[in-house]
């Protein structure tokens, strides 16, 4: 690690801040902080997603749930030094700026857009999909429930961050609350082994049916994707911070407590689900702890908890258009993403950046026209490779902000990720592993890993057109800090 050539100075505006944190509400508490960050990572992944992978790796998913957990806490320690060590609405994209420039924040700001975009159809195909549930809907096309989803939170986070905070914090507590109950119930019907539509829950569910690794070791490994999946959104806190009051005390705070809270989740529940019922009664197309409830036979219970799941779907859509309406005002004050995605409403919403992310979502829901069936699978494997991406580019923005401390560019804050520098070299070889095994998962895997040369050209030449204006971004941020005009003056284009 120490050959690294020493960076020079970043370019910064004279505060140091990002030009694109100007504006907004600093509105959100601490307790929003906390549910944004647990909500944000308990959605369609673990919901529904868990069903699929428990029927393909059965009890072992745990194992990949525990390993993915540690890099994942690895990752949200990172970047909790980094908005320690400056807070901004940009997060990752903003420290990407000032540690590796303007390409580095443009490939970090559109890859994260990426990832939310194609995160939001599945949600939205989730939603869809849990709505089938009743009766009243099941003659209803699926791509018009993913539309009315769409519609729903889009109008939920236009309104204003305070709304969304507190949207956020219900939804968030509603999906925790209904883990701990479902925790709760499989405890007890596993310490009395009360029967589930004809099984005794225990270890024999699993010893009877293949043990902890029915289908042999790989395919564990080969759900390492999905899994990653699964704990996106640990990142928002990073994000929302920009909009805290108090946001370096607030936010290692936050961090220290969600990490062991999110893997009791994760784990806990997968561990449970095995006990309960064998890995082959599990199905891809219905969230797992439904399936309980209904061999369970206890009236309205099944119902209830898809009541729950569909409630996670649009939590995570929600958290989705929040995040990438950010990332995108902080990319357009710079130059790097379209104008209008820089615009403020009254109630200091950049609705511009979440207009866009919600047209993706109208893809999503062509695509629930033409493949309902294989529609959440394709979008959850594109979704994968954008979130490794992601999280290897944090932890380069945390390499070299250890890097420039080393060689006394930077002070690390006393919050930190331990283990430096290895921490992050493991973890960005542990990504690198990830996407290995997307690349030999047949099937849709490897469409996945096929279409990633081709956004690599389109991020490119997207470089090459963005990159005047970019120029012309910085030029007049220097301009207005030579004239004495502060921070508070860099107006990048569009920014009204």
């Amino acid at each position: 690690m120490t050959t690294l050539r020493t960076p020079p100075p970043p370019p910064a505006t004279p505060t140091g801040e990002d030009a694109g944190d100007a504006g907004y509400s600093k509105r959100l508490r601490p307790r929003h902080m906390t549910m944004i960050a647990i909500g944000g990572a308990i959605g369609t992944g673990l919901f529904l997603g868990t069903g699929g992978r428990l029927a393909t790796t059965g009890p072992s998913l745990a194992l990949a749930y525990a390993l993915c957990g540690i890099f994942a806490f690895l990752v949200v320690r990172a970047l909790g030094e980094l908005v320690v060590h400056r807070p901004s609405s940009g997060a990752f994209v903003s420290y990407a700026r000032e540690l590796m420039g303007e390409k580095g924040a443009y490939a970090a700001g559109w890859t994260y857009f990426l990832c939310w975009a194609t995160t939001g159809m599945a949600d939205i195909t989730a939603a869809a999909t849990y709505a089938r549930f009743w009766s009243v809907f099941t003659a209803v096309p699926q791509w018009v429930l993913a539309l009315a989803a769409l519609t729903l939170v889009l109008g939920v986070n236009l309104v204003s961050v305070r709304y969304f905070g507190e949207t956020e914090f219900w939804f968030s507590v509603v999906k925790v609350g209904a883990l701990t109950v479902f925790m709760a119930v499989a405890v007890f019907l596993v310490a009395t082994r009360h029967p589930i539509g004809g099984q005794v829950p225990g270890l024999a569910t699993i010893t009877d049916h293949g043990g902890f690794f029915p289908a042999g070791f790989l395919p564990m490994l080969l759900v390492m994707q999905g899994v990653v999946f699964a704990y996106a959104g640990l990142e928002l806190c990073g994000i929302a911070a920009g909009e805290t009051e108090n946001a370096r005390t607030i936010v290692p705070r936050v961090i220290r407590t969600i990490m062991w809270r999110i893997l009791l989740f994760y784990v806990g529940s997968v561990l449970l689900l095995a006990l309960l019922l064998p890995h082959t009664a599990y199905s891809a197309d219905q969230s797992p702890f439904v399936t309980v409830f209904t061999r369970l036979g206890v009236p309205g219970a099944a119902a209830v908890m898809n009541l729950v799941v569909l409630t996670a779907a649009l939590s995570s859509l929600n958290s989705g258009l929040y995040a990438t309406g950010r990332i995108l005002r902080s990319m357009a004050v710079a130059g790097s993403a379209p104008r209008f995605t820089a615009r403020m409403n009254r109630g200091r919403v950049p609705y511009g950046g979440i207009l866009l992310t919600a047209s993706f979502g109208v893809l999503g829901v062509g695509l629930n026209y033409a493949m309902p069936a294989q529609a959440f699978e394709v979008v959850l494997n594109f979704a994968s490779v954008c979130v490794l991406g992601t999280w290897g580019m944090i932890m380069i923005c945390s390499l070299l902000l250890w890097h420039r401390a080393r060689h006394g560019l930077a002070v690390r804050p006393a919050h930190r990720l331990p283990g430096a520098p290895y921490s992050q070299a493991v973890t960005l070889l542990f990504l690198l592993g990830v996407f290995a095994l997307l690349c030999a998962d047949r099937g849709v895997g490897t469409m996945t890993a096929l279409a990633v040369p081709v956004v690599a050209v389109a991020l490119v030449g997207g470089w090459f057109l963005v990159r005047r204006r970019v120029a012309e971004a910085a030029a007049g941020a220097v301009g207005g800090a030579v004239g004495g005009t502060g921070c508070g003056s860099r107006r990048g284009p569009g920014v009204s």
